[in-house]
């Protein structure tokens, strides 16, 4: 894969302390607090149960630094690195009630990220050999957006579009309450800069050529069935950037692709991966 991206601590901070607000509550860890002595340190290895592509590992380690932030942490795997089940990714030495109290949420946002990182790199694996690149959707987990985008990154993928303030998408409901395609994209140019791409959506090739005489960036072409996607390919050719969605799953995004699509947007990957099994197991 390629040089894995970046994740500032500035994504990942507030989520991991509201996080760990929201399992402690009002009166914190009150088994832990009950049974292990405040005073005692401890080590436990972060395990893969299944094997899988490793991300979000800083969040989660995070969890325990907020917890005790003497916390160290020896990381045998980082993100972008895959794991064979049963192989260790880190191994964290702390006070043991930071290890209990920190683990599972430690653990839930490792494995959901891990999980959409490994979904991503098996689909990019599935596409070995075409020119179409995968990409994620808005069709995220409420506050978990920077993480869930960056697991698709780390799978190989990239994003359609991060909200809704970086790209203009005109969809078939802004159609619809504009009056048509022309009038939907003339009110687009008239308000957003000059470097503001212009995509629509369209579920015909009525609306592909119309959309294609207007001079937009890109289309997206909706729940198309595979000849009609490869005609609105041979149109949109060197016109627009063409963009299938709608419905496209791991198991037929191969076929997708061969349409000769630039682009598959699939929102399975972040609404419905499923997160990898990890585990926490105190060695000392």
């Amino acid at each position: 894969m390629s040089e894995t991206p970046s994740l500032l601590p500035l994504l990942y901070e507030d989520i991991v302390r509201r996080a760990l607000a929201e399992d402690l509550g009002r009166a914190g860890d009150l088994t832990t607090d009950a049974v292990v002595r405040a005073d005692l340190a401890a080590s436990a290895v972060i395990v893969a149960r299944a094997a899988g592509r490793v991300a979000g590992l800083e969040p989660a380690l995070h969890a325990f630094r907020l917890l005790d932030p003497e916390c160290r942490a020896d990381v045998r795997l980082p993100d972008g690195r895959d794991a064979a089940a049963g192989e260790a990714i880190a191994q964290v030495s702390a006070r043991a009630r930071a290890l209990l109290t920190g683990e599972r949420t430690a653990l839930n946002l490792l494995g959901r990220v891990s999980g959409i990182a490994t979904a991503t790199r098996d689909v990019v694996a599935r596409l070995d050999g075409l020119k179409t690149r995968v990409v994620s959707t808005r069709k995220t987990t409420p506050d978990l957006r920077a993480l869930e985008k960056y697991a698709v990154r780390v799978g190989g993928g990239g994003s359609h579009r991060y909200g809704l303030d970086d790209a203009v998408l005109v969809k078939d409901n802004h159609v619809a309450l504009a009056g048509g395609i022309a009038e939907a994209v003339r009110r687009v140019r008239k308000s957003v800069g000059h470097m503001v791409k212009l995509e629509v959506e369209v579920d015909t090739l009525a609306q592909l050529d119309e959309a294609l005489a207007l001079g937009v960036d890109a289309v997206l072409l909706d729940n198309m069935d595979l000849e009609t996607l490869r005609q609105a390919v041979r149109r949109a050719h060197g016109r627009a950037l063409t963009e299938a969605s709608g419905g496209i799953r791991p198991e037929t995004v191969r076929a997708v692709a061969e349409t000769g699509v630039d682009l598959v947007s699939i929102g399975w990957l972040t609404h419905s991966a499923p997160a990898l099994d990890v585990a926490l197991d105190v060695v000392a």
